[in-house]
């Protein structure tokens, strides 16, 4: 009888190792490789583009994976993706991060985990100049326009106004210089783009100062990896400690770029933030 016992426990011993290799963290296993797979664009300048010289891609999400690999002491490969396909990437276990100008949302929420945010990006309104100095409340029930299906029709709706949406950014801003919309809503960059353009033509725009929504901007990763989340946590906050962050940022977006943007927020939980989540 005791032999059978202890048959029964030599058998189960090579399953129960089994089922603990399978259950191996992702952070162990690119501990073990030295390779972080980092998800970037393909092609959306100035987050991840081809060189023109070098044809290899470049950008800020791609000097921020090869930071953040190098603070977990590894090496980053970069995974090409699209808008359309970046959140699939994490899901389907083709890369282990996802860098890639990734605003967090409920829907998105659901399907991957978000690291911190290392930066939160703002859906803002362009308006004629004349009615740039006036507050949100104001535009309540008028039409702006947008993009379809974008997170900017969905802050148009959240802020009580009607959406115009149009296919492109292009025809959207139209409508505002043609006086079809009181409002055109865009992030930030894009809307000092052409704010800035506008002027070159004569037309004389601005935004309101109030954001329409707040989009934390964050690394995207598998679910139920709570090693690997911890991992990027920190290294994120070690180089927004140490400069890493601001030094990237101000290289490609930054006051001195055709952007001018200017880095407000930093590292911080996703809980702190006082912020409306789009869907």
């Amino acid at each position: 009888m005791a032999f059978k016992k202890y048959s029964y426990l030599a058998l189960a011993l090579p399953l129960l190792t089994a089922v603990g290799t399978a259950k191996a963290d992702l952070l162990a296993n690119i501990k073990t490789s030295g390779v972080l797979k980092c998800a970037v664009y393909s092609d959306v300048p100035p987050f991840a583009a081809p060189d023109p010289k070098t044809r290899q891609l470049a950008g800020m999400d791609i000097d921020l994976c090869k930071a953040l690999a190098s603070q977990m002491g590894v090496k980053a490969q970069l995974v090409p993706t699209s808008v359309e396909a970046r959140v699939a990437e994490i899901a389907t276990g083709r890369a282990d991060v996802l860098i890639a100008n990734l605003a967090y949302t409920k829907t998105r929420g659901d399907q991957i985990q978000f690291s911190d945010p290392y930066y939160v990006a703002k859906e803002m309104l362009v308006v004629k100049k004349a009615n740039a100095g006036k507050p949100l409340t104001y535009f309540k029930g008028k039409r702006i326009s947008a993009n379809k299906g974008t997170t900017s029709e969905q802050s148009i709706v959240m802020k009580g106004g009607k959406p115009v949406t149009f296919q492109d950014a292009a025809s959207a801003f139209l409508a505002l210089e043609q006086n079809k919309v009181v409002g055109f809503v865009t992030n930030t960059m894009t809307a000092i783009k052409m704010i800035s353009q506008a002027q070159k033509d004569g037309i004389s725009l601005g935004m309101v100062k109030e954001p329409m929504a707040l989009e934390p901007i964050g690394v995207g990763m598998k679910k139920g990896e709570p090693q690997l989340l911890a991992a990027v946590n920190s290294g994120l906050k070690a180089m927004d400690d140490n400069g890493t962050i601001d030094k990237i940022w101000n290289q490609w977006i930054g006051p001195n770029t055709e952007y001018k943007m200017v880095r407000e927020e930093h590292v911080q939980p996703l809980s702190s933030l006082k912020f409306q989540p789009l869907e």
